[in-house]
């Protein structure tokens, strides 16, 4: 929605480029453009900036720590193989393994 509002402000200028995040004019944003954004947005939500290449990683982490299944993180992430998605970009989080081991000792104590 805010493409197509983009889209008819630009008018004449709007060169469309098939990619959903743009400049006004619908061109590519240029990656350290896009970084100083990030930097700047980061420090507004006094997180601190990291890498948009480990956003990537983190956001597949929580979207499978969400139940998100893991086809729909691939294809959210645009990779062409769910094993590169699950085995590189997707790390356990500390508190799913602590769950993991907490059902392995409450079954094993359920035995005794």
């Amino acid at each position: 929605m805010r493409q197509d509002k983009a889209r008819r402000a630009a008018r004449e200028k709007w060169e469309e480029s098939g990619y959903i995040f743009t400049t006004r004019t619908g061109r590519p944003i240029e990656p350290t453009n896009l970084y100083r954004s990030f930097v700047r947005v980061s420090k507004a939500a006094e997180v601190p900036a990291i890498r948009l290449h480990d956003a990537r990683h983190g956001c597949s982490t929580l979207l499978v720590a969400c139940g998100v299944p893991p086809r729909v993180v691939m294809e959210i992430l645009g990779h062409s193989q769910i094993g590169l998605t699950m085995n590189v970009y997707t790390h356990v989080a500390q508190d799913t393994q602590r769950e993991a081991l907490g059902n392995i000792d409450r079954l094993l104590n359920r035995r005794h």
